[in-house]
């Protein structure tokens, strides 16, 4: 198996400066495994054969929009060492850090962030609530603590520290992401993510 190479291997996220990303749509997402190590499970006759980690990462997935009631899953899929989904934030609502529903008119424009408030006081830190990011770094943390609970994983950093993230732009956009990741198994041997295609 090839070595792991930050410099080779990182995924650069690039997010579109100023874009509010709490505002509704739909939103094509990637996250990878730490160092791209295989533990979800393997592909076997170009299908995904997920085990006990991997079943966790999807039950998880499932299960947001059951605690965030803005959010709509499309498809997704479970990898050897990464996870493909589509999802959708509805339009005019957010919510708080607890997951409660609130009212939230997308016409605000994003704000800039800096260090300090204008009193000099610190700014909360984090991804804004109700946003793409709150929701990944939900997702990816309830799926590491429910990992950590099997003594052969209590404390492994389970994840790379970002993800990938595209904006579904029209229906043809949505058409090919989905498109991408029901065949993702299936083209496992091209895949970027494999590390026997890295040069």
């Amino acid at each position: 198996m090839v070595k792991f190479d930050p410099k080779i291997h990182h995924r650069r996220s690039i997010r579109l400066q100023g874009y509010d990303y709490s505002q509704a749509g739909g939103y094509y997402v990637t996250i990878v495994a730490w160092h791209r190590e295989f533990l979800f499970g393997d592909i076997v006759n170009q299908e995904i054969r997920l085990n006990k980690v991997g079943k966790i990462v999807e039950w998880e997935w499932l299960e947001l929009p059951k605690r965030l009631s803005y959010i709509e899953l499309v498809t997704h899929v479970v990898m050897p060492n990464h996870f493909h989904g589509i999802l959708y934030i509805h339009e005019n609502v957010g919510a708080t850090r607890q997951g409660q529903a609130i009212s939230q008119p997308n016409t605000v424009p994003s704000q800039i962030i800096t260090p300090e408030s204008m009193d000099g006081s610190p700014l909360p830190r984090g991804p804004k609530p109700a946003s793409l990011g709150a929701i990944i770094a939900q997702f990816k943390s309830r799926v590491t603590k429910r990992i950590w609970k099997f003594p052969e994983f209590k404390s492994t950093p389970i994840w790379q520290r970002n993800y990938y993230e595209h904006i579904i732009r029209n229906e043809k956009d949505l058409q090919n992401k989905t498109d991408y990741i029901e065949a993702n198994p299936s083209l496992w041997d091209e895949d970027d993510e494999n590390p026997v295609n890295v040069i």
